[in-house]
């Protein structure tokens, strides 16, 4: 099994793969799924930003993609380019909204603590009212 710390340290260096010229803000991230594989995304900018693409997405959207859709948590960290995190970086609305569509509400979600350690959340705690079609 994955550690927290393991799996923060896959988002710091999938951070480095990071595209971003236009917010100079890079963000990585690194998804565990229930069967121990971890996919890495990074945020990929667009000079059109509504084409740009978050890390967390990115983790998703591969995972999918190559079949995988039972996901155990995720690392996010981000920070201006050429600087460490220091601070939580958490994930954005679309991501979460994302997140609903694959992920149950006691999804792990690890972010920088103040301590540099990861600290956890669950998706139900950084998104308590979730759009679910399902319900209407």
């Amino acid at each position: 099994m994955v550690s927290n710390k393991r799996l923060y340290e896959l988002a710091l260096e999938a951070r480095k793969r990071a595209y971003c010229p236009y917010s100079h803000f890079a963000v990585g991230a690194a998804l565990l799924t229930k069967s121990g594989k971890v996919y890495l995304g990074c945020n990929i900018e667009n000079q059109s930003f509504g084409a740009t693409n978050c890390a967390e997405r990115t983790a998703i959207f591969k995972a999918v993609s190559a079949g995988d859709k039972d996901f155990e948590a995720i690392a996010i960290c981000g920070a201006k380019e050429g600087e460490a995190p220091s601070k939580p970086a958490p994930p954005c609305g679309i991501c979460r909204q994302v997140m609903t569509e694959f992920c149950e509400p006691a999804f792990r979600i690890l972010l920088h603590g103040e301590d540099g350690e990861p600290k956890e959340y669950t998706l139900a705690q950084i998104l308590p009212l979730q759009f679910d079609l399902s319900e209407y």
